[in-house]
């Protein structure tokens, strides 16, 4: 039955790939065409064990890399799942900036399916977005980590909580900045209005992309001094670039 009613849906509506357009053929494991499947580079091995950076290596062993081996995390694993380049980078900024909250809906089921894969996800006792400003919120009409975040709550059945993190400041976008500016543009920019929930509690803290890891630091910081137990963090996309440049921005006819 369920083939039959996707069957009667596609003649309907048939489906497009999220980040091109394309007409599919088929409803597929993935929301993309072929070419645009072909440009997506997901994260595996090997990769830091702790903050998740993929090595241009294409094989070996996972091990610390250089900043997690001197620098120590708030949280205690983060994992991404594909790079933010091409495919998916052009799909988020579709569903971040054009509005396109249908394929934030699509990109949280590939999130989830990531995570069953991963981690067992009966270790979580909440799920937590990373909180957009009450100021940005407006302009945009949604936070896109609630979104993601409301597929991995219906999938794994875990509460979703997207008010026990709040963001207090609005700070300027972080696109174009490096990693020290980054840091010091969301100090202090996110509080926790009720610690109740999360005392003793094993939290992952989702968000769309994790560029320097900035942001989600800070969150992992706020929620770990408000005596959570453990952080996780998942995104759908990593940004992976030289550290002395500014992480990639979107392409101009998207922004």
């Amino acid at each position: 039955m369920k083939e039959i009613l996707t069957g009667i849906a596609d003649l309907i509506f048939p489906p497009r790939c999220i980040a091109c357009g394309e007409l599919l053929e088929r409803h597929g494991p993935l929301p993309f065409c072929p070419r645009c499947t072909a440009g997506i580079r997901f994260i595996g091995s090997p990769l830091c064990p702790r903050c998740g950076t993929p090595f241009p290596a294409a094989e070996g062993e996972d091990h610390l890399c250089g900043e997690c081996l001197i620098t120590e995390r708030p949280y205690a694993v983060a994992r991404s799942v594909g790079r933010y380049e091409e495919t998916l980078l052009t799909a988020i900024h579709r569903f971040k900036y054009r509005g396109k909250t249908g394929i934030g809906d699509l990109l949280g089921r590939i999130m989830a399916d990531f995570a069953d894969k991963t981690w067992d996800m009966k270790a979580f006792e909440r799920i937590l977005p990373v909180p957009l400003h009450l100021r940005r919120l407006r302009e945009r009409g949604f936070n896109q980590a609630v979104i993601l975040a409301r597929g991995l709550s219906k999938r794994f059945n875990i509460p979703l909580d997207f008010t026990v993190l709040r963001r207090n400041l609005f700070t300027p976008p972080q696109v174009g900045l490096d990693r020290k500016q980054r840091l010091a543009n969301v100090q202090g920019a996110f509080s926790v209005t009720h610690p109740e929930r999360i005392v003793g509690r094993r939290l992952l803290l989702v968000d769309d992309v994790y560029t320097t890891g900035s942001t989600l630091t800070e969150c992992a910081r706020v929620l770990i001094r408000a005596k959570a137990e453990a952080v996780a963090v998942l995104t759908m996309a990593r940004a992976v670039y030289d550290h002395d440049r500014p992480p990639e921005t979107a392409p101009t006819f998207l922004e």
